[in-house]
């Protein structure tokens, strides 16, 4: 069955073929975002919802969304939905950040360009009839200090089109390394350093904890006199009374915004200030930034419903549409192994590390890492998935580390799990063969080359005589039939494993047979998704 997208929002004509084309059933229903009670009633048989900022997509919307996958937001933004609520539910949330990037980034200088030489007033000053020529004097921008902070995708169109415009640019950014500053042409600096140096200070961040308000206050003591600010990034980064007091005392010659504190913004402490230029968020307001978002988003949306790949995704590992097949078979060994160590594990774990060897190591070890941790949860959490399970692993304290190195055996590349609890350490090894499918290669330290069915045993024990015997009369007797027998020990006489590839689910009775035997430590029935 063809996957079924909801349109929720206005999208142009092409995008809603991208996916028709591309083999994804829509539904244009743009102006459905708007009708909270409607939207909730039909989400449930949708599979992709494609939105602008319209719809909100809430904890509320989310509950109702049952056979949901993934949203895709047409723009950067995605503060109209509940990312924690959707990532809980295993919603891949995606975003478009690159197809409205060259347009904020212009509305950002030409906001610059506003405040510098006071257009909006000058403007409405002329058409009133007045000459005031004298009244709008303004700065040249040419051989001045612009202080960018942060300088990722958007920030650094900012920074290339100001060293164009022949500025001195400095940025701060804390992960931006010397190298990549000295490629742009731009001097890295810390935060303080920016605010006393730069004549124009631009904001180009996300809006998190350790961002909101950074230009508060104390920040704007530290600038120079007759700076001008300039945001497009996100409201509240700014605190707008503080700029306005500061505008009002003569510190700050003027500001440019584009987003506030609270939107629609109705009023704000800026309103109305002189030399301040308001505009009603249209940074990413063009056609080309509108259809480009547009397109990426159904190209993105349908890549994941049809391929498995993810891109741009706020909670989730991206994986590319040419390494999508390629990982596929070891995003299933990854699972497999995470679905072992859940399935016989009976007390809590403390601390989960994961090896990745030889080829595997090269290899998007983020999304591996959240199938595997997705199998671990899922014997306990039927509807984990590789997006919510890293969040519950978090959630639950559990301490996760990754080691990759090169290759070291005979094996090509593999995926080792080690699991520690109060009461154990226990690990599990396993490799995928040229025919695509997964394979135990070790367990408990005991090398093995075994299968891997939906249905198995797993049987820990005493390397004793008549074990096979034992094990093979007792499930024979309970009419379960035996489709391969795998076996290792440590030792003669030491620790031995079977792992049992059986056609149905053995039932607990059957196994408490097993484990009357003295010299059988555990038996357990397991259940893996091998589809």
């Amino acid at each position: 069955m063809a996957p079924r997208v909801l349109v929720s929002d206005k999208l142009s004509p092409t995008a809603v073929q991208i996916f028709k084309d591309r083999g994804v059933e829509v539904d244009y229903l743009p102006d459905l975002g708007k009708d909270k009670e409607k939207l909730a009633e039909v989400i449930g048989q949708y599979d992709g919802l494609a939105i602008r900022s319209a719809t909100k997509v809430t904890e509320k919307l989310i509950a109702a969304a049952e056979n949901l996958k993934v949203v895709g937001r047409a723009g950067i933004g995605v503060d109209n939905v509940d990312i924690p609520a959707a990532s809980k539910r295993g919603i891949i949330v995606m975003n478009t950040p690159f197809g409205n990037s060259i347009t904020t980034a212009e509305h950002a200088i030409a906001l610059m360009f506003a405040v510098a030489r006071q257009l909006p007033a000058a403007d409405t000053s002329t058409q009133a009839g007045k000459w005031e020529k004298s009244k709008f004097m303004g700065v040249e921008i040419t051989g001045k200090t612009l202080g960018v902070i942060g300088a990722g995708n958007i920030g650094s169109i900012v920074c290339s089109r100001a060293i164009g415009l022949k500025m001195n640019v400095i940025a701060y950014d804390p992960f931006l390394s010397k190298e990549r500053a000295e490629e742009m042409g731009v001097t890295k600096v810390e935060l303080d350093e920016l605010l006393a140096r730069a004549d124009f200070i631009t904001l180009h961040v996300p809006m998190t904890d350790k961002t909101r308000g950074i230009i508060g206050k104390e920040a704007l003591a530290k600038t120079k006199k007759g700076v001008r600010i300039i945001n497009c990034a996100r409201g509240g980064l700014v605190d707008e009374a503080a700029l306005a007091e500061a505008i009002k005392a003569g510190h700050v010659a003027g500001a440019g915004f584009d987003v506030f504190e609270t939107e629609p913004a109705t009023e704000s402490p800026l309103f109305g200030l002189p030399n301040v230029v308001c505009t009603p968020h249209l940074g990413a307001s063009t056609t080309e930034a509108q259809e480009n978002v547009a397109l990426q988003v159904a190209e993105q949306m349908s890549d994941y419903l049809v391929k498995g790949a993810v891109s741009n995704a706020i909670n989730m590992p991206s994986i590319t549409a040419e390494e999508a097949p390629i990982l596929k078979p070891f995003i299933r060994l990854a699972d497999v192994l995470g679905s072992f160590a859940g399935q016989v594990t009976e007390s809590p774990i403390k601390s989960i590390e994961i090896l990745y060897d030889g080829a595997t190591a090269g290899m998007n070890t983020r999304a591996l890492t959240s199938a595997l941790l997705a199998g671990l949860i899922r014997p306990q959490v039927a509807d984990v998935n590789m997006v919510s399970a890293p969040i519950m692993v978090k959630e639950k304290g559990i301490v996760l580390s990754e080691v990759k190195r090169d290759k070291t055996g005979v094996y090509d590349g593999y995926i080792k799990l080690t699991i520690t609890t109060e009461r154990q350490t226990r690990s599990v090894a396993g490799t995928v063969f040229s025919d695509g499918k997964p394979r135990f290669i070790q367990i408990k330290g005991i090398n093995m080359d075994a299968d891997v069915g939906e249905h198995m045993i797993y049987i820990a024990n005493t390397d004793v005589p008549g074990m096979i015997g034992f094990m093979g009369t007792t499930l024979g007797d309970a009419g379960v039939n035996i489709a391969n027998f795998h076996l290792g020990r440590d030792k003669d006489g030491g620790d031995a494993i079977a792992l049992l590839y059986v056609d149905a689910l053995v039932e607990q009775p059957v196994l408490d047979k097993l484990t009357a035997n003295a010299a059988i430590r555990q038996a357990k029935s397991l259940v893996f998704n091998v589809d």
